[in-house]
């Protein structure tokens, strides 16, 4: 198998499990299994591709030209390579994790939904390995749209209300601001591609790069980028597999990469440095990253807490794009893979406390860690990977950023990351402190006493929501002795022309 044909392989696999998704509806088992085999047979071609990339192989393909220099086409480059691994890595364990909740809270129409959800696979992978412009902003579309259904899965007022505001903020952005920057792009560089350095120095004046730069700040509206940002709190209506998709796999991951890959290959890190373009993104990032968490602090409900958490964590990645040089574009990449090991964790927990105890608040929670100690030991682990310390990922990224900001002579920035870090502390902490040691409420007894034995046993989830958090939460853990690796990986994101010495 070539290269170029795994590309294609990894880009249609998830595309073609939606056929067998449909045709087996009426067989759950075999419905569901499909699911998990085709992440499965998805990820391993993407660790094939990933091998291949490592060794030096740089595929590209184009599929069709639309008109003269207008074209789809797909190429593998360092930023792409890393999306799709973690996109792809994380549908198996959301695969699974999915049969669980969705069975054991006994969710409707789920064939509509395991189709969707691999739609949604597919167009992330179709971000990741887009070559151009062009084929991003396609894709970036389908992603919304398919995305769309999942949101609306319950489709009650409140579901329905919250995929209209999903859907209009998304579209909107990505129309009135996406599209335009694109359009202003290809008519100063005569090109869309995304090539090492970028593509705009010389080619635009200076005093309009700030103006571009915004229109492709706020046009790509997954980022979470206040005040666009109230599409993700009101997802949060969604079932949890699909709040994880939105926060870990897929949604807000394409966002920040898209940002990343914008910042990296359209307008060039030493092009944004020089021109001090991306200054003011840098005050806004900071600003979202101190705002949200402080909102989520208010919030009571564990999912509207874990949304604003996310609000925060994504303006971490456009951060170190905006800080313009080498060490925020490794700390903003390695962020994307920190970031999604822990979210996804602490909404499998979330899904896990609701499916067992049909608990969604922070308040109604004293105690319940005793009853299931695997799901909150799993959103301890991750609440301290998201806070930043050591042993586990979350310590890394923001380390690196850190160093992104004195390098750039940002040290309120330094303060800044600081002062987040104990707000995760305020807002994550405390739901295990309830859990394991506040004394359990009346209602949450007698919620557990069917589920638990008469001796007063275990009240988990079912075995297929529970082992995925805990693979995940022992993965936060995992990255953190295994960072070296990542670290050596960002370091081949090209920062330079490939004409510079």
């Amino acid at each position: 198998m070539t290269d170029t044909t795994a590309l294609l392989i990894a880009l249609g696999l998830p595309a073609a499990a939606t056929f067998m998704i449909a045709a087996l509806g009426s067989r759950p088992n075999l419905r569901d299994a499909t699911s998990v085999i085709a992440s499965l047979l998805t990820f391993a071609v993407v660790l094939y591709l990933l091998n291949g990339f490592l060794d030096g192989a740089r595929p590209s393909i184009t599929l069709f030209e639309v008109m003269p220099g207008l074209v789809v086409n797909f190429a593998i480059e360092p930023l792409g390579m890393l999306f799709a691994t973690v996109a792809s890595g994380l549908w198996i364990v959301t695969a699974i994790y999915s049969i669980g909740y969705m069975r054991g809270a006994g969710e409707k129409k789920q064939t509509r939904f395991y189709i969707c959800f691999a739609i949604a696979i597919s167009a992330a992978l179709g971000i990741a390995f887009s070559g151009n412009l062009f084929t991003l902003f396609i894709f970036y579309e389908v992603l919304t749209i398919s995305t769309y259904p999942l949101v609306a899965h319950k489709e009650t007022p409140e579901a329905r209300r919250g995929a209209r505001i999903y859907l209009a903020i998304l579209m909107t952005t990505s129309i009135l601001f996406l599209l335009v920057a694109v359009i202003w792009t290809w008519n100063l560089a005569g090109t869309m591609d995304f090539r090492p350095g970028g593509i705009l120095e010389g080619r635009i004046d200076p005093a309009y790069v700030p103006l571009l730069l915004a229109l492709f700040a706020f046009g790509i509206g997954k980022a979470a980028l206040m005040p666009f940002h109230r599409w993700l709190p009101a997802a949060m209506v969604a079932p949890t597999p699909v709040s994880a998709l939105l926060h870990a796999v897929a949604v807000v991951k394409a966002g920040v990469f898209t940002m990343l890959k914008v910042g990296t290959y359209i307008f060039g890190v030493g092009f944004l440095s020089r021109t001090g373009a991306a200054e003011w993104l840098v005050w806004l990032a900071a600003a979202s990253i101190l705002i949200a968490s402080i909102i989520a602090l208010t919030k009571d409900d564990l999912k509207e807490r874990l949304a604003y958490s996310t609000v925060s964590q994504l303006s971490y990645i456009t951060l170190g794009m905006a800080l313009a040089n080498q060490m925020g574009v490794v700390g903003g990449g390695m962020h994307i893979v920190m970031h999604a090991m822990g979210k996804i964790t602490l909404f499998m927990c979330a899904g896990a406390i609701y499916v067992a105890a049909h608990k969604t608040k922070v308040s109604e929670l004293d105690g319940l860690g005793r009853k299931m100690p695997f799901t909150f030991i799993a959103f301890t682990l991750a609440s301290l990977s998201i806070i930043g310390l050591p042993p586990f990922g979350g310590a890394w990224s923001k380390w690196y950023l850190m160093l992104s900001a004195a390098e750039a002579e940002h040290l309120i920035i330094i303060g800044v990351l600081m002062v987040s870090s104990l707000l995760n502390v305020a807002y994550l902490l405390p739901v295990a402190a309830r859990a394991f040691f506040a004394p359990p409420k009346g209602g949450v007894a007698h919620s557990l006493g069917a589920a638990a034995s008469p001796q007063g046993g275990l009240a988990e989830a079912p075995a297929l929501c529970v082992v995925p958090l805990c693979i995940t939460a022992i993965g936060c853990i995992f990255l953190f002795f295994t960072v070296n690796g990542l670290y050596e990986f960002l370091l081949h994101v090209p920062i330079l022309p490939e004409s510079a010495p």
